[in-house]
């Protein structure tokens, strides 16, 4: 392993600079009266396997706060960079005063098993149920059960295996979008064997 010879390090104050970070599109609505909206979100993670489970962080002050307060319901949708600036957008205005599938010409589509709907566009649609809120500080976070996925087939390669890397996926840091680059491995490939090499058999010596 490299060593950390001649690497400076400065002090900073404490603040959320871990990155990067997913930027996904969180629609809720849809039941109980509520309009189909969407909110964009940077503070989000996987927080359990089995069952699996993940968090999404809300100001109490956002419009769809109050939504997955009262539905505890939301999707998860992974965008592209096809999305990216509707993503951007979303999080710029509230949905108290404007239909943001409207503007953003995004398709409000029929989950499986939650009454909100999925973003038909985004690649990746992930349906969850809400078990706990968690009020932090400035953010509450909602921890919620995986209930469904919805996954684009074009992210499908022949064999049924998803390949991500098709997606063109974002990644946010320091208020920043990104796209995420070329696969480098799969998790344990620095651990990995390499195969041995084919060893072929010497011909008969003729006497």
């Amino acid at each position: 392993m490299a060593k950390g010879e001649g690497i400076g390090k400065q002090s900073w104050k404490p603040g959320n600079v871990l990155s990067p970070v997913p930027v996904v599109l969180v629609s809720c609505g849809g039941t109980k009266g509520w309009q189909p909206n969407m909110i964009t979100i940077a503070w989000a993670g996987s927080v359990c396997s089995d069952p699996p489970m993940l968090s999404i962080s809300v100001r109490p002050e956002r419009y769809s706060y109050e939504i997955i307060q009262d539905t505890l319901e939301f999707v998860v949708n992974v965008p592209s960079l096809i999305q990216a600036k509707a993503t951007d957008w979303c999080g710029m205005v509230s949905g108290r005063t404007v239909d943001k599938f409207a503007v953003t010409g995004l398709t409000p589509a029929a989950a499986l098993k939650v009454g909100c709907p999925i973003v038909l566009e985004c690649p990746l649609n992930i349906e969850c149920r809400v078990q706990q809120s968690l009020n932090l500080g400035s953010h509450t976070m909602f921890v919620a059960e995986v209930i469904a996925v919805q996954v684009s087939s074009k992210l499908l390669d022949a064999k049924g295996l998803l390949r991500l890397e098709k997606g063109g996926l974002l990644a946010f840091a320091h208020g920043q979008y990104f796209a995420l680059g070329r696969c480098l491995g799969r998790f344990g490939y620095s651990i990995q064997k390499r195969p041995s090499p084919v060893r072929r058999s010497a011909p008969p010596k003729r006497g």
